[in-house]
């Protein structure tokens, strides 16, 4: 497809292909948007971004071998011009504020129809962050000290040890969460102990069912 100057250039980050695709399909059939480049993990990201140089970015926070979080960190930083678009399924009310911390301008959930998205989309291009009503309300809510217990007492990890913690939810051991988020072991090691002593958790046993039962009331991809 040839790409007109005036079309706003969008890459878009996901290690799913078939989302992709989708998301591909319906960005370039908007007369003033272009799909120019796609990338499944945080190399391929760098790379096609440093590339291609697009206006947005619409990232995941769940790729092959890396995390989009750090992702988000990392571009905030070499391209800090770069416009950022998080369309996750990850659990909208605990990592939003998290992301727009890390300098992405909005978040929508992979749940949302079609209309909702490219509103996203635009809602960003045009200057503004884009959060759901719901999110915005939640925020607002943390902020008055009115937040729901399970939520905030997550609040309290940092955004790796949130990292780790979800890891363990999904069953990974501390080996191959060491090698997904590209860690030695006694780092991960360090991580888990100060989750145990933040969530006031006594042993491994209770960290790993606490770790479950949040991934079965928050489930993402």
């Amino acid at each position: 497809m040839s790409e007109s100057p005036n079309r706003t250039r969008i890459v878009l980050v996901d290690d799913h292909p078939m989302v992709r695709e989708r998301l591909a399909e319906v960005i370039n059939r908007e007369d003033d948007m272009v799909v120019c480049g796609e990338a499944e993990d945080r190399g391929s990201a760098l790379d096609v971004i440093g590339r291609e140089l697009p206006d947005l970015a619409i990232v995941d926070l769940t790729l092959k071998r890396s995390n989009g979080l750090d992702l988000i960190k990392d571009l905030h930083v070499m391209h800090p011009k770069l416009l950022l678009l998080v369309l996750s399924m990850q659990d909208e009310t605990l990592y939003a504020e998290r992301v727009i911390r890390a300098g992405a301008h909005g978040y929508i959930t992979k749940q949302e129809a079609t209309r909702k998205i490219l509103n996203a989309i635009r809602e960003v291009l045009g200057g503004k962050v884009f959060l759901s009503p719901e999110i915005s309300a939640d925020i607002l809510s943390r902020m008055l000290g009115k937040s729901k217990g399970a939520i905030r007492s997550l609040e309290v990890l940092s955004d790796r040890e949130l990292q780790v913690f979800d890891l363990v939810g999904q069953g990974f051991g501390t080996r191959q969460i060491a090698e997904q988020l590209g860690l030695d072991v006694k780092t991960v090691e360090t991580y888990r102990s100060r989750i145990k002593e933040k969530l006031e958790i006594r042993d491994a046993s209770e960290l790993l069912r606490k770790a479950i039962a949040w991934k079965h009331d928050h489930p993402n991809e």
